[in-house]
């Protein structure tokens, strides 16, 4: 990493000695905002006004010429963020931060997500080709008509983008999905636990809804053969965060002030800088849609037009598996299957490394999928020799059309045309609400969800054989048939990653929802009133009164304690109501001791696979403290331990362990000292003066199933409260008049810190908003600034 330090160093010194002339120059990296640009590429002109807060409203003659207004707005402003999105897509990060890119180089250029990103490009239709490739070129007039340096990290990292390209923006698309199907890490964990714990502990570790049973699983570790499944694991980038999730809730008319419907939507990411969504609004003959998009993505993903508005929440289905593909003993360069031994189709990936020599991967595919095991320098000797492990994901397809179903979606005018628009829908399934102008309210969880075959009996638990074809797709449930609902009975419609079926229906969706806990504390606020307003779905989605803390208190109440401190904290904690106050001890406390109750719980069993397994696991633990006591013994002592002695044994730790960061005076104790939300900057986080500069912190309350949701990571040994996780946006919509409509997203609009880099975070924070009018009259009351792009003669 000494390239990096010694770009730190070369921009620190230049600063240094041109004083305030290179802070100016550093400057000249902003947008300009008025004026006129002559650009290549367009039909007529276009007109960007930035409102007061820094929102461009982008007004053209055709919903393409739009397109390519976006295209150049998001390369204004957030063209770092855009070139570290498609090189993750594209495996290309090593050429820019060296091999510290390389393990998720190494992955994603094995699963060939860029190739297929280019597929997908030819099988969509030719109106969303024409849209992708206008706001390719509106990238590009950006690149070809800035003046002045580029934003900082390209100075610090010596690094000139390259012209954008259309797959550049779907192969976002395809990371959004893969952050948001993450079931693969969990079969890789189960497999490895397979070798260590019984199928009733790994059931018991699973448990599949709170009012369900134990998930049956047969003795797995004789299938898994000579498989090395944890030098696999250890060689393999993380896992996206299977935690993923949102809220989302509508009302009909019948439920509120207005009489007509009211939107809610906050989905839950992990908290970057800047923020994954940018806000624009794009108006041109029949289009007029504003709200969140994805810099380098040319639509609006959450939002709402002049009739309808939606919102979306993670599904959580099961679209990965992995198979063990058996290698043919006759012949190493072909694998079996059902009909025989088929030879493995072949491509090879040159991996190029800033500062290093190029790296070679031989990538090697199945009738399932790619074969990840093929990342490792020596697959042969980690993963054996009999056997590989291939990877199986819906999204691996050239006819994945879900950026076609975003064009239509923003062009929608009324339930029949946003179904229409979601049959495009194919990865990651989400539980899209609706609502419009007329008053209906709807909902529909589109994707591509994977039919397996009846003699399956894994669902998704564990890695598959491979050979038998007893575990394979055949084929997809059908629309007609995934979950959804128009109009329904009571008015009301609520999802936040929970059970959405009932549980007979036909077709398997996963194994592991949610826990419903945010779900039933949604529809406990929208039931405690008569009527609902703006205001009243403000309250909501800033509630930090946790359904986890209400279930785990009163277990805590009945801890047997002798210590000054431990009587001082039970006696605030009898008071409290589980509110996660930023300003107050209790949530500080009550987080420590579950964190403690954790590791006395299931570390014994786990042993070396504690790290991997660790996390708030509300549903297992509620069955352990409410009768499945065998886990509170210590298997490696003598004397067998019960739930009460550990509840009690876990509070003495925590409260110790404060006194150590935090002083032995508990009322001076603050959550929010504790749990700061950190949005992180990739890859400047962490790193040496360069972090505090463009990372954001700011003590937050919450935790991870308050609505306000606000997840850290109680197994990070250094920062385990900190928040890494929550709303990455807010929106409220008001049907009644969507000029009303409010949002806020998790940092500024400007992704350069020289600019509004941190406009919104506070706001945010605070939980307020901003409007987002689609009224010229109000857009231009003390706008910022209009650009006119105007075509080159």
């Amino acid at each position: 990493m000494r390239w990096l330090v010694r770009g730190i160093a070369a921009l620190v010194v230049l600063i240094l000695v041109a004083g305030g002339g290179g802070y100016l120059w550093l400057r000249g990296s902003l947008p300009q905002i008025d004026g006129r640009i002559q650009v290549s590429g367009l039909s007529g002109p276009v007109e960007i006004v930035r409102d007061r807060n820094g929102i461009p409203h982008i007004f053209a003659r055709s919903a393409i010429d739009a397109q390519f207004g976006l295209g150049f707005v998001h390369a204004q402003d957030r063209l770092w963020q855009m070139e570290m999105n498609r090189r993750i897509g594209a495996g290309r990060l090593s050429e820019v931060v060296g091999d510290a890119g390389l393990p998720v180089d190494r992955f994603l250029r094995t699963l060939g997500i860029y190739r297929q990103a280019e597929r997908t490009f030819d099988n969509l239709d030719i109106e969303t080709r024409a849209g992708l490739e206008a706001y390719a070129a509106g990238v590009n007039a950006f690149l070809e008509t800035r003046s002045g340096p580029l934003p900082p990290e390209f100075l610090i990292l010596r690094h000139t983008p390259e012209r954008w390209r259309p797959a550049d923006s779907l192969v976002w698309v395809k990371m959004m999905a893969w952050d948001l199907s993450g079931n693969w890490g969990g079969e890789l964990l189960r497999a490895r636990m397979a070798r260590r714990l019984t199928p009733r502990q790994i059931g018991d570790l699973y448990p599949p809804y709170p009012e369900g049973g134990i998930v049956a699983l047969k003795d797995y570790a004789a299938l898994l053969g000579d498989l090395r499944l944890d030098a696999l694991q250890a060689a393999l980038p993380a896992p996206p965060d299977p935690n993923n999730g949102s809220n989302n809730w509508v009302l009909s008319g019948t439920r509120t002030a207005t009489g007509k419907p009211l939107l809610a939507n906050d989905p839950h990411l992990g908290l970057g800088a800047p923020s994954l969504w940018y806000f624009a609004h794009l108006n041109a003959p029949g289009l007029d849609v504003i709200g969140a998009t994805l810099p380098g993505v040319p639509t609006v993903v959450l939002g709402r037009n002049d009739r309808i508005a939606w919102g979306f929440t993670n599904t959580g289905p099961d679209t990965q598996d992995l198979f063990i593909e058996r290698i043919d003993p006759a012949n190493p360069k072909n694998y079996l299957t059902p009909t025989g031994s088929q030879p493995f189709e072949t491509r090879r990936e040159v991996i190029s490394v800033k500062g290093g020599e190029d790296v070679i991967l031989n990538v090697r595919e199945t009738r399932h999928g790619p074969v990840i095991s093929d990342i490792l320098d020596n697959a042969g000797e980690v993963v054996g020799e009999r056997e590989v492990l291939a990877f199986a994901w819906t999204a691996l397809r050239d006819d994945d059309l879900t950026a076609q179903a975003s064009r239509k979606l923003n062009q929608a005018r009324n339930w029949d045309e946003f179904v229409a628009a979601l049959r495009d829908f194919h990865s990651p399934q989400q539980n899209i609400v609706y609502a419009d102008v007329d008053g209906n309210i709807g909902f529909y969880a589109p994707a591509r969800v994977p039919l397996r075959d009846p003699r399956n009996t894994l669902r998704g638990m564990m890695p598959a054989p491979g050979w038998t074809g007893e575990n394979d797709w055949v084929g997809f449930i059908p629309f007609n048939e995934l979950p959804n609902a128009f109009n329904p009975q009571g008015g009301a419609i609520a999802t936040a990653n929970n059970q959405i079926v009932p549980d007979d229906y036909p077709y398997f969706i996963t194994a592991e929802w949610s826990a419903p806990y945010r779900a039933e504390r949604i529809k406990e606020l929208l039931n405690a009133r008569e009527k609902h307003s703006i205001q009243s779905f403000k309250d909501m989605q800033g509630d930090v009164r946790s359904p986890f803390a209400r279930i785990f208190l009163p277990y805590l109440l009945e801890a047997q304690v002798t210590g000054e401190a431990a009587s001082e904290a039970l006696t605030l904690l009898r008071a409290w109501d589980g509110t996660m106050d930023r300003d107050r001890p209790e949530p500080l406390i009550f987080s420590a001791w579950y964190r403690e109750l954790t590791r006395l719980v299931y570390a014994d069993e786990l042993g070396d696979l504690f790290e991997d397994y660790w996390g708030f696991r509300p549903v297992f633990m509620a069955n352990v403290l409410s009768g499945d006591a065998q886990w509170c013994n210590d298997i490696g002592t003598g004397p067998r331990e019960t739930c009460a002695e550990r509840i009690s044994l876990a509070l003495d730790r925590a409260l110790a362990a404060l006194q150590d960061d935090y002083g032995d005076d508990i009322g001076d104790w603050r959550w929010g000292d504790a749990h700061s939300a950190h949005s992180e900057h990739r890859p400047f986080s962490g790193q040496p003066v360069v972090g505090a500069l463009f990372d954001i912190d700011l003590p937050s309350g919450g935790d991870a199933e308050t609505l306000n949701a606000a997840r850290f990571s109680i197994a990070d040994p250094e920062n385990p409260f900190r928040q890494f996780h929550g709303p990455s946006l807010r929106a409220i919509y008001d049907l009644g008049d969507p000029n009303r409509s409010l949002f806020i997203h998790s940092s500024g609009q400007s992704g350069n810190i020289l600019g509004g880099y941190r406009d919104f975070a506070e706001i945010w924070r605070n939980v307020e908003y901003v409007p987002m009018t689609t009224d010229r009259r109000e857009i231009e009351i003390d706008a910022k600034g209009t650009l006119i792009l105007e075509p080159a003669s």
